[in-house]
């Protein structure tokens, strides 16, 4: 079992170490076109830089913690029209610092992922909002792709949520015009508002399903185990590859620090329930997560690999 954490890393000060940069927008556009090379080159070449010394810290970590999930401003305002001919002009001088990542990760055999924005809406029913949903999952095939991963099924993760309005035929129409490349790294998460895991579970003959189990329960209040039949349904979407499951819980001090909270009792509102708390304070559900000894677990908590590191703590006392 692998144990991620999603985009920064932190150090025991708790100081982000190698951050990523961005821009906003307004700023870039303010810039004549000189300048606005200039910044973008500058900005995707630190994040580059940047995420190979994270890859050098998770090398020297044991084979377990191997494991991240990549900001996705790693190009920054990279589908931005007035950006994307820019970072055609320079994309090649950046290559080796792509290659770089990619090779020492499959090297030193970390686990990579991306997870495209809230607003990447493959099934809407606008088509204005799938094609740029379908443009930002093609930006992060992209780089992905310049890594040197989506030659084959499920060698690095792109996830996305399903929902929209259209649904899974929506989301079967979209699925359709992506790039093979990027067909060949999504994957699609139940959510905790729209797409229970019974709707995402349709798709499971187009990409694998990930399995979030904190969404699940806000939506179901439902504390699914590994035994249920549809954990069956989600390995086999998998075809072969080892499944990824997320882990979050809900902020500290609205769900009681031991035992399985019930929505029922609690009395708070699902839109509080779904935020995701700075540690993993509540072994029951600690315990309850590591029994599913199939997955790799991204960890969904905002203080990243140190909270991880908690957690791999626990998973080591039940070995």
């Amino acid at each position: 079992m692998k144990l991620g954490f999603a985009c920064k890393y932190i150090n025991e000060d708790l100081k982000q170490l190698y951050p990523f940069k961005a821009t906003t927008r307004t700023r870039f556009l303010s810039l004549d076109n000189d300048q606005r090379t200039a910044l973008i080159f500058t900005l995707a070449k630190n994040n580059l830089t940047h995420l190979y010394l994270i890859l050098e810290q998770l090398a020297s970590q044991p084979e377990d913690l191997r494991m991240m999930r990549i900001g996705s401003d790693l190009l920054p305002l990279y589908t931005v029209p007035e950006a994307t001919p820019l970072y055609a002009d320079f994309l090649p001088e950046l290559h080796d610092l792509f290659k770089r990542c990619g090779d020492f990760a499959r090297k030193n055999n970390i686990r990579l992922s991306f997870h495209p924005g809230q607003y990447s809406v493959l099934a809407s029913d606008n088509p204005a909002v799938v094609d740029r949903a379908l443009e930002d999952v093609e930006y992060h095939a992209l780089c992905a792709s310049l890594m040197g991963y989506g030659r084959s099924f499920q060698d690095f993760k792109i996830n996305i949520h399903m929902n929209g309005k259209k649904g899974l035929a929506g989301f079967r129409d979209a699925f359709a015009r992506l790039s093979p490349a990027a067909q060949r790294m999504l994957t699609v998460e139940n959510d905790e508002i729209s797409c229970s895991l019974d709707d995402v579970l349709q798709a499971r003959d187009l990409c694998p399903v990930v399995l979030d189990i904190h969404h699940h329960w806000v939506k179901e209040n439902e504390f699914i185990k590994p035994d249920d039949p549809r954990v069956a349904l989600i390995k086999e979407s998998w075809r072969g590859v080892r499944p990824v499951m997320h882990y979050s819980v809900s902020v500290e001090g609205l769900i009681p620090e031991q035992g399985f909270p019930d929505q029922a009792i609690l009395g708070v509102a699902k839109t509080k329930l779904r935020a995701h708390s700075d540690y993993y304070f509540n072994d029951t559900l600690n315990d309850w997560a590591l029994s599913f000894g199939d997955f790799d677990i991204m960890c969904e908590v905002k203080m990243k690999n140190l909270a991880r590191d908690k957690l791999y703590a626990r998973w080591l006392t039940k070995q």
